[in-house]
């Protein structure tokens, strides 16, 4: 058990996972704005702040895990099939290959691992928790989007599977702010740290 915020955030055993930036979920005209209706504004935002943590982890060698959606319909849960279908549009969010699959504002560099899932948990039927396994992982810190939904979806599955939870309160962010607010609340309630991108990359940098 890691007891303190810097045994949790040593770089030898954290991992920055990043959620979802994608052009559907932040780019202007992207699923989002186009067929929910929702102002991503708020995604686009932390584009810059999620890569500038990108570059800290790789600077203190701490792995940087990219959960990416693929949202085709033959791969989706019956749930959000049907809720795409109330929206009235066939439009598939993230559908590979597509523009609206394609990164956001930042990108993986060659050798970082990009884990595809098909729900809103980046664990459900992927190989994330075996790939975090392998590295030695004990700690995640969190980017990306949206906050209230995949980011969260995630966080709690692995709060379930023994992992610590950091989430870098300046890198995520949704379409939702309420919501978003409320997930950053419950984190420091109930299962982890929320904490500014550079306080995180200090606790990296210490020796």
């Amino acid at each position: 058990m890691l007891a303190t915020l810097k045994e949790r955030l040593d770089a030898r055993q954290s991992a920055l996972l990043v959620i979802d930036m994608q052009n559907d979920f932040c780019a202007e005209g992207g699923y989002v704005e186009k067929v929910i209706g929702r102002n991503a504004q708020a995604c686009r935002a932390i584009a810059g702040d999620v890569a500038g943590l990108v570059a800290d982890a790789r600077a203190a060698k701490v792995p940087v895990v990219w959960v990416v959606a693929d949202y085709s319909v033959d791969k989706v849960t019956p749930s959000m099939r049907i809720k795409a279908m109330e929206r009235g549009s066939d439009a598939v969010c993230c559908a590979p290959g597509s523009w609206g699959a394609a990164f956001h504002g930042v990108a993986p560099a060659a050798g970082e691992s990009v884990i595809t899932k098909h729900c809103y948990s980046g664990f459900m039927g992927t190989p994330l928790d075996a790939h975090l396994r392998g590295l030695g992982t004990q700690t995640l810190v969190f980017a990306g989007v949206q906050t209230n939904v995949c980011v969260e979806s995630t966080l709690r599955d692995g709060a379930s599977l023994g992992f610590h939870i950091v989430v870098a309160k300046d890198c995520v962010a949704s379409h939702m702010q309420p919501a978003h607010e409320a997930t950053l609340q419950m984190v420091s309630f109930l299962f982890g740290d929320v904490l500014a991108r550079r306080d995180i990359a200090a606790h990296w940098r210490v020796p």
